[in-house]
């Protein structure tokens, strides 16, 4: 149990990302504070928890609400003495209102839309991010990881969501450069296709399979993956060098030697192998490229298109 005694906080664990991240924590000995807004819900993550031998305290907690932040981290620091070893920014609540607007463009959607998708999923992160900030630097360590996605990078779902993405990707290299010299590591993580429990629903309840989502999601991450990938994180000895940066679940799975948790090997989205399987009239390429050969990480920034 590699993090026996450490302290922890996930944002948003009541379901999907969120509830795995916690399952390996907690499966990984640390104590795990979870929020959500359901109480239901994040009682049922508990549970699965305990199932595991592990430790959590389900917190209900609205990321858009400041008082219910403050009030979460001054519960830790009484009940902890002040310690709090990982944070991990992973509420987010537009996930329904994208897959409902799906093919409209930003005109022609509700501007409401901008505070679903940014007031959890950007906001309630910086919000968490300071108050947990506060407990690590007096300690001197820390981890605080933001989950994001690849739509931070090029257009993904619609505007609202890639803007707030490209913002955690800076939240978390801004923040990494400020905590850096108080021992504090600050990462935006990417995870790959992940079959939550939403993008389930939404496939079970397509008339029309869509068939280049069936394809993104065919060999799909579990939502326990991201979790042990930051368990994996926070033991490395070398953390410091990442802070501030964009880390991919594919690449820290090769790094630390993981498989997903039904013994799957995960998909690297940077090797030339798999990025000729989704170019149609190239794909039978594929199986005679090595699969050691991967896109260096500076291309992927030209994805981007800003210059």
């Amino acid at each position: 149990m590699s993090l026996s005694g450490w302290v922890c906080v996930v944002s948003g664990a009541s379901r999907g990302i969120g509830r795995g991240i916690a399952l390996q924590l907690s499966e990984a000995g640390a104590i795990v504070y979870i929020t959500g807004r359901q109480e239901k819900a994040l009682k049922q993550t508990a549970a699965q928890v305990k199932e595991r031998g592990g430790s959590c305290m389900p917190v209900i907690c609205d990321s858009t609400k400041e008082e219910d932040i403050e009030e979460l981290f001054d519960r830790i620091k009484r009940e902890q003495n002040g310690r709090l070893d990982i944070l991990v920014n992973n509420a987010y609540a537009g996930v329904q209102d994208i897959f409902e607007n799906t093919g409209k463009k930003f005109w022609e959607t509700d501007p409401a839309i901008w505070d679903t998708i940014n007031n959890t999923g950007l906001r309630g992160h910086y919000f968490f991010s300071v108050y947990a900030s506060r407990l690590m630097v007096e300690q001197g360590r820390g981890l605080i990881v933001t989950i994001s996605s690849m739509g931070g990078l090029r257009y993904l779902f619609n505007v609202p969501y890639g803007v707030g993405k490209a913002a955690c990707d800076r939240l978390a290299a801004d923040m990494g450069i400020e905590l850096k010299s108080r021992g504090v590591a600050s990462v935006s993580l990417w995870p790959g296709a992940v079959q939550t429990e939403l993008i389930t629903k939404f496939q079970e309840q397509e008339n029309e399979p869509n068939h280049a989502f069936v394809s993104m999601f065919a060999n799909a991450e579990t939502t326990e993956l991201s979790g042990k990938c930051i368990v994996s994180l926070a033991k490395d000895k070398n953390l410091m060098s990442l802070t501030g940066k964009v880390l991919m679940n594919c690449d820290l799975a090769r790094r630390y030697g993981l498989k997903d948790v039904d013994g799957r090997t995960v998909t690297d989205y940077t090797s030339f192998k798999f990025l000729l399987t989704r170019v149609p009239y190239l794909s039978w390429l594929s199986p005679f490229v090595p699969s050691f050969l991967r896109v260096p990480h500076f291309v992927l920034t030209l994805a981007s298109g800003k210059f």
